[in-house]
Order: structure tokens, then sequence, then C-alpha cells
């Protein structure tokens, strides 16, 4: 019956959607923008469900937005006009698959995208491994696009009707298409394994910015060529070697001057204050300088990585990162499932086309292990590090899919070769996070290991995880006074980032400790900060030493309220085999040990002996004896995921410690996750709400579990019927 309203609402907007539909068939402003967030929804949903569906199947997610656009894009399901909508809810718009303003928006989650990898670029890094990096990064470009347009060249009948040359726009895009590296899923893997730090995986990284870098500029000369050949229908060399000198002076030239203001950059954006306006204002510096590269002449996402590059050293770089994480979240994934639009099934359904696209796919990979690898023997480098330096450059990505789409709009690429890029890019990604595990064993990777650099450690040790979490929390206060800007950067293991212009330190919690990695200068300034906490802190405690007048908070508590219903549904975390109408017990201990065993019935608790110590540590810091005869006790523990209870009656009633003094009578102990959130409050407070005088003289003369049950939740223990209790 609950399904019915929802098929209702969707059968009424369809409805409304034919009825719009037949009087609205001119494709006038309204109708087109209609179409676009129809489009934009089905979008959101396609994208989502395949990158669940390929995660859940070990494989990255993007590939499965790229599965489905491919579906639900005009070539497939897309294209199949039914009642309402003539060309179906994807129609092609002339020679191109979708329309321009669903293109707008992908144009703009390009332009995020780059920003976002700019970023995420580490300079100091970069700058240690620089050398090497540089040459792995050369190599491997240089090898990917030799390797990418002479296959074009050689198996031309593969793929076009015509013979290609080397400087054919579709032999060109395939060298280009081939030297895009995307390290997201290597660095996954490194991470994982940890090697992030490892002489490999530095090199890698930097090998990566170099090939990126690289790649770009290839892209802006290569585009610039097929543009100047189109226009006057030769190749003018001359011409060609003004575009490559023009392209990298741009790049060269605006990346200096980037990373050069990129302090003033900072101080600019932090004008606006808010955390978001910093962030809107950095990515709209990004829309407006890739635009102007678009108008200098070369590719849009070049300005995008550059403005991301620049900021990636400065201390705003979390800042933004943290808050256009909403903005990149919707957007990227609607431009991989459009570029998944992209791919024409009629262009591929051939038996050439797809050997074509595995040849190549076998090229890429090879071409990058050998580009990468050789030079890699020559810096130190033993052959099984070589090895894995240039099967982490392996994974081709989003700049691959953003470059092949470049093409296919500019009407560079046809369809078919777009296809093939994807076919690279679903199998080159495939294949390295398997080959990365075989590779990166316990061997060493180098001749001769090269002595890190080492940071300086702090490590401080606290009586109990409560003055830790107290400690980090007054140290945070205190680190953002001082303008620091403080990030959790793994919510799991609860690491923080704290970054002031330069100043970049890493604080981690760590049961009952606190540790920080710094630079050896920042030693004095952790230290001075600690002792400033500390001293606030002792503070805090003397004045805590003042007695609290708890006994009328609790009072409080109890007392009526006006709602005629309790709006927290009860039965959710209570179960008549929870109730025990006759506890055995004689004093305080014996009942809460009572209570324990009683709860243990409850097969969510992972370890009994974790609940009897946070219920006890509780009850030892301040008894839970309440007031009219109630005792609440309870404990938070990582025995539990969620809330779970248990109600237990002593009717002649026991010493509890309560704050009226009176026995206690009504035992509820609630345990709750530590890690985790649980209506601990609100399940507390409803429950108050039924121990009205009334209700609690019902429930010391009541026998029965089930008429128990029935107080408190007001419903039938019968006929409800929980899941994932027992």
């Amino acid at each position: 019956m609950k399904k019915q309203p929802l098929v209702i609402f969707f059968i009424f907007i369809l409805g409304i959607s034919f009825v719009w539909a037949e009087g609205h068939n001119e494709p006038n402003m309204t109708h087109r923008m209609m179409m676009l967030v129809i489009q934009l929804g089905i979008i959101i949903f396609a994208a989502k469900i395949g990158n669940i569906l390929f995660e859940k199947m070990k494989m990255p997610g993007v590939l499965g937005e790229l599965a489905a656009g491919m579906i639900i894009g005009p070539y497939l399901l897309g294209g199949i006009p039914f009642y309402g909508f003539a060309e179906g809810l994807f129609p092609s718009i002339g020679n191109y698959p979708v329309t321009p303003e669903l293109y707008g928006f992908c144009t703009v989650a390009s332009i995020i995208l780059l920003f976002m990898v700019g970023m995420e670029t580490d300079l100091s890094l970069f700058m240690k491994f620089s050398v090497a990096g540089s040459f792995v990064g050369i190599f491997g470009v240089v090898f990917s696009f030799l390797g990418g347009d002479l296959l074009a060249v050689y198996l031309s009948g593969f793929i076009s009707s015509k013979p290609l040359s080397f400087l054919s726009p579709e032999a060109l895009f395939l060298g280009v298409i081939s030297t895009a590296t995307s390290v997201g899923i290597t660095a996954r893997v490194l991470s994982e394994k940890r090697k992030m730090d490892s002489s490999e995986g530095v090199t890698i990284l930097a090998g990566a910015v170099i090939d990126d870098v690289l790649g770009i500029i290839i892209l802006a000369v290569v585009f610039g060529i097929l543009t100047a050949s189109k226009a006057s229908g030769t190749i003018d060399w001359a011409h060609i070697g003004l575009i490559a000198v023009k392209t990298i002076s741009i790049w060269l030239v605006a990346t200096a001057l980037g990373l050069i203001l990129s302090r003033k950059i900072s101080n600019f954006l932090k004008t606006f204050k808010s955390r978001s306006s910093i962030a809107l204002m950095g990515f709209g510096l990004a829309l407006i300088l890739a635009g102007l590269f678009e108008e200098a002449g070369l590719a849009m996402i070049i300005g995008a990585y550059i403005m991301g590059l620049s900021i990636s050293g400065t201390d705003v770089r979390n800042v933004i990162q943290e808050k256009l994480h909403p903005i990149y979240d919707f957007l990227v994934p609607i431009f991989f499932c459009v570029m998944g639009m992209l791919v024409d099934f009629k262009a591929l359904n051939s038996p050439p086309i797809i050997i074509f696209g595995l040849i190549y796919s076998a090229v890429a990979i090879i071409a990058k292990i050998v580009g990468c690898s050789i030079p890699s023997l020559f810096f130190n480098f033993n052959t099984i590090g070589a090895l894995r330096i240039g099967i982490g450059m392996v994974p081709r990505g989003e700049v691959a899919l953003i470059v092949a789409g470049i093409g296919l709009t500019a009407g560079f690429l046809p369809s078919n070769i777009f296809g093939v890029s994807i076919i690279m890019t679903l199998i080159t990604t495939l294949a390295s996070p398997p080959l990365l595990v075989a590779v990166f064993n316990d061997k060493k990777g180098m001749r001769s290991e090269i002595k890190a650099e080492e940071e300086s450690s702090i490590k401080m040790d606290f009586p109990s995880s409560q003055i830790n979490k107290l400690v980090l929390d007054n140290l945070i206060n205190l680190f953002e006074s001082e303008g620091f800007y403080v990030h959790l950067i793994d919510h799991e293991k609860m690491i923080y980032q704290l970054r002031k212009d330069v100043t970049i330190i890493s604080l981690s919690l760590e049961n009952k400790s606190i540790i920080f990695n710094c630079k050896k200068e920042n030693e004095h300034f952790i230290y001075t900060s600690l002792y400033m906490v500390m001293g606030d802190i002792e503070n805090t405690l003397k004045g805590l030493l003042v007695p609290l007048d708890k006994k009328e908070i609790a009072k409080k508590i109890q007392q009526k309220t006006n709602k005629s219903k309790n709006t927290f549904d009860l039965s959710i975390y209570l179960k008549s085999e929870l109730i025990e109408p006759n506890l055995k017990g004689n004093n305080k201990e014996e009942i809460i040990n009572e209570l324990i065993k009683l709860v243990s019935k409850n097969k969510d608790i992972k370890d009994l002996s974790q609940v009897e110590k946070a219920v006890w540590e509780r009850e030892n810091g301040m008894s839970t004896g309440m007031q009219h005869g109630i005792a609440i006790p309870h404990g938070k523990t990582d025995a539990v995921n969620r809330l779970i209870c248990a109600i237990g009656i002593k009717k002649e009633g026991i010493d509890f410690d309560s704050l009226d003094g009176e026995p206690s009578k009504i035992f509820i102990i609630t345990l709750s996750p530590k890690n985790a959130p649980a209506p601990h409050v609100q399940f507390m407070s409803a429950v108050s709400q039924v121990l009205t005088e009334e209700n609690r003289k019902k429930i010391l003369s009541i026998k029965s579990a089930k008429e128990l049950y029935k107080i408190f939740t007001g419903k039938d223990a019968d006929t409800k019927k929980k899941k994932g209790f027992f």
C-alpha cells in the first residue's frame, strides 16, 4: 500500500508531460529548457546507478558512468521515440549527438575536472624527483604519441576509407589520446599498499605532472595545426612552428606567472572571507582563464589546469577542493555520462573497429611501460622498480576522454575513433590495478636506496581518549584563530591537515595520543601551541570544580510537555524479548549485571566485555539514577553499530544513588556506537515522556513483558515485526 502514492505521483507527472508535449511541439526556449532539466535528471540517476554497479564489480565507477551514457544515449534507448517525445529523450542535433545546452554543462564539467586535477599536483614532490620524473614523462609521451599515430597510419584500413598520413586528423588525435595518463587509479593502489611515498610512487606522480603538461601542449599544437590546415587546405610548416612556439610560450608564461603570483591569488581569494565564497571565486578565476586560453587558440582545459596548479601550493587549496566537491560530484558524472552518449554503436558494430581498438589498447599499454621504464633505469632504479613506474603510468582516464571529446566536437575525429578511445580507456584502466598489485612486492626498486628527507614527528600521550579529543578540539580552534585552514582529510583514521601560506602540518588522532608531522623549523610552534592549549584546558577544569546543578536539569527531562503524541517511534529500538518485568538483583551491581545480560540477547552485540566496560565506566563516573524511581544506565562502545536497549523492572526498588534519594524501580539500559550517529538523546527524551506518573503506576503493576511493551510503544508486540534485531 505504501508504494501506491509514489506510483500515482509518477503517473500524474507522466500525464502532465504528455499533455504538455501535445501542446508544445515547437522547439521554443521553454521547450528546450524543459528537455534539458528532464535529461539532466535522467543522466544523474543513470550515472549514479552505473557508478554503483561497476564499483560493486570492483571496477572504476567512471566506467559505469560511461556505460550508462552509452545505454541512455541517442544511439540506443535515448533515440527511441515515444508518445510526447517524437525524437526520443536524447535526440541528435544535426550531426552532433547531444544538444548545445547539455554540452554546455559538459564544458563547465571539464573545466572543474582539470581545475581540481591541477590543485592535486604536489609541487614539492614534483621538485624532489623532478629530473627522473621529467624524463619518465617525456619518454612516455613520445613513445605513446608515436605509437598511436603510426598505428593509425599503418592500420588505416581498419578505421578509415582512405589512407592516413602521419599528419591526418585521425592519426594525430589517436597519438594525443594515447599520451594521456590518469594516475587516480594508480594513486589508489599505491595508497592501499602504503607506497605513495616510495621512490617509485613519487616518480610516478612527478612523471604524471610532466605527462599531463606535455599532453596538453601537444593537444594545443595539434589543434592549431588542424585548424590552420582546415582553413587554408595546406600545411604551413612555418605556421606550425609558430603555433608550437606560441603554445609553449603561453603555457610557460602563464604557469610561471601563476606560480609567482600564487600567494597574491590566495590573498585575493581570502578577502572574500567565507570558505564558500573563496571556493566559488577560485572556480570563477578558473573559468575566466579557461575562456581566455580558448580565445588565444589553446584548449580551455589548459587554462583550468594552470589555475589549479597555481593554487595547489597555497593554503586555500583544500578549502576550494572541499567546498567545490559537491559541484564536482554533480557535474563530473554528467560529463562522463554524456561522453558515453557520443559512442555510435553503428560505427563500432564492425570487426575491424573492434580489432583496431584492441590493438590500439595493447600498443598504448606497451608504449607507456617501455617509454617510462627505460629512462628510469638511468636514475638508480633497477628492473623491477622501472617496471613499477611504467605500469603506474599506464591508466588513461578523464584527460583522454576530454581530448577525444574535443576532437569529436571540433569535427576532426569521427565517432568510430571516439569509440576506439573509450575501448582503450576501459582496457588500460582495468589492466593497471592487478598489474600494479603483482609488481609491488617486497623487492627493492632501487639499486641503492636514497635516504628520504625526514620529517619531525611529535607524539603527545594523554590519560584518556576523552581528554585526547578535548585537546584536539582546542588545538583546532587555536590553529584556526591563527589563520590556519584545518581540514579532516581522512575521517576513518582522523588525520587533519593544517595549512597557512607555506606552512603545512599533519595532525592525527590515535587512541590516547595526538601525533604531529611537520618540518623541523615548525617544532617550536607545535610545542608553543600545546602549551597554550594545556593552560586553557587546565583553567576550564578548575572551573568545573564548582558544583553544577545537575538535579535541576534532570528534573526538567521528565517534566510533561504539551505534545499529545510522541513523534519518536520507540518500537524501532525495543522488543518485548528485551523487557524483564521481574529483575532478581538486590543491589546496584547485581541489577546492572542483570541488565547487561538481558541486553546481550540482542545479536547485534559483537563483544560483551566491551559492553560491560562501557556501562560501568559511565556509571562510575556519575550515577545514572534519575528521579521518580527511574534509572538509565548506558554506555558508548564499538561493540554495537546502532542504538540498542533493554528494560527491566524491580517493583521493590533498590538504592541506585538517584537524584531524589528514592529507590529505583524502572531501569532502561541503552548502548550506542562510539563513532557512528545514533539517536540516544532522542530515545531517552521519548522514554521520559512515556514515564508519566500514571504510566509509572501501570508499569509497576504489570507482570507481562508484552503489556509493558505496549505501554512504551503503543503497539502490540505480536503484530510488530522488525528486521535486523535478532
